[in-house]
């Protein structure tokens, strides 16, 4: 197995899973066949590129992970925020940034009580 089909089948797996799809539903929801999706996670792929496009972008994969997975020491959470944000419009990040900073300085503040 090489580096690059476990990196790609574990970041697929994970994603895919934190989505809570099947691996039916990536392979609809990305237009590619589902022994292709099987085969990503189970580390006997190669995807062209037609392939690893969709299928990264309908798992709202970050790119970074598979092709520099030595670089990713980030928490999941701040990645998959990152992925988020980096899929809005422009439109929809003007709007997003004054709600994130009055949320930020609310979860800073000395006052914030933690909700459990």
């Amino acid at each position: 197995m090489r580096d690059f089909s476990k990196t790609l089948g574990d970041a697929a797996k994970r994603a895919r899973n934190e989505l809570g799809w099947t691996q039916n539903r990536v392979a609809e929801e990305a237009e590619i066949d589902v022994r292709t999706v099987v085969n990503i996670e189970n580390y006997r792929a190669n995807p062209k590129l037609e392939v690893l496009w969709p299928f990264i972008r309908t798992l709202r994969i970050d790119a970074n992970e598979i092709f520099y997975p030595e670089l990713q020491c980030e928490n999941p959470v701040i990645i998959r925020l990152r992925c988020l944000l980096e899929n809005c419009s422009e439109q929809e990040a003007t709007a997003l940034i004054p709600v994130i900073e009055a949320v930020l300085e609310a979860l800073r503040s000395e006052q914030y009580i933690q909700i459990k």
